[in-house]
């Protein structure tokens, strides 16, 4: 990983901070791959559950770089999209912790993500319609599915600034805290999760995630193949076992 990434493991828990607070932690190629590279891992190690998202220095991410972007170097990763996840996000769960702004791509790594936890300072914005672009990494195609249609109208047309409260007040922030405060918030959060089992959080988001345009007639039938293997689990033993001898469970992930 190069220094624009900075990876660290906390339990079951792989924290992803973007480091270029000289540039509001705007996304560039390298950063994108590497963050591509730790979704990767997150998803193929057995120890990891869940992973957090943040911002060094104050900022979570302001959109793409730019000169970058002049330079002819896109940080969007061909299958995986924008900052490498916003295509493909993984399979485990993935939580934003969100200090001042998540604007452009910024936001849509944050809709991209399972949760959210916010600073009340924070903002977010799709400001792209004010330079004459659009929103093409996630953001007009998630935001009206997080909040009301003509919220998301509003704040798709107009590329004004969503404020943290308001995000909050709208069900697009699951928790809100002082400045400061949003990684340690989302590290509590990521405990209660990810003191779970593993296959069963992994099932769980998939289900949540894909099932938004099943059919009343195919959505248990399509959620069963998801289900079934969570239900056979050594896990879903090691679970009734526990609870029945009045102990915390100990995962294997099989």
């Amino acid at each position: 990983m190069n220094d624009t990434l900075l990876l660290e493991t906390r339990g079951n828990v792989l924290v992803m901070t973007i480091n270029r607070p000289q540039a509001r932690n705007a996304m560039d190629f390298e950063t994108a791959t590497a963050i591509a590279a730790a979704l990767d891992e997150l998803d193929s190690r057995d120890d990891l559950s869940i992973a957090v998202l943040t911002g060094a220095g104050g900022s979570f991410c302001s959109g793409m770089d730019l000169k970058g972007f002049l330079a002819g170097k896109r940080p969007s990763i061909p299958g995986r999209g924008f900052g490498g996840m916003t295509e493909r996000p993984p399979r485990k769960v993935l939580i934003a912790a969100v200090e001042g702004y998540a604007l452009a791509g910024g936001f849509e790594l944050v809709l991209a993500c399972d949760m959210v936890v916010a600073s009340r300072e924070a903002k977010f914005g799709l400001p792209e319609v004010k330079r004459g672009l659009a929103a093409a990494a996630g953001g007009l195609i998630r935001l009206p599915r997080r909040v009301p249609y003509h919220v998301a109208m509003e704040y798709a047309l107009t590329g004004e600034m969503l404020p943290a409260e308001r995000a909050y007040e709208l069900g697009l922030v699951n928790r809100l805290t002082d400045a400061g405060g949003a990684l340690d918030s989302a590290l509590q959060l990521a405990t209660v999760v990810g003191g779970n089992g593993p296959l069963a959080i992994a099932a769980s988001k998939r289900v949540v995630a894909e099932s938004g345009d099943w059919s009343r007639e195919e959505m248990f039938v399509r959620q069963k193949p998801l289900l079934d293997p969570v239900f056979a689990s050594a896990d879903a033993r090691e679970g009734a076992a526990a609870f029945a001898e009045k102990r915390k469970p100990a995962w294997s992930g099989k």
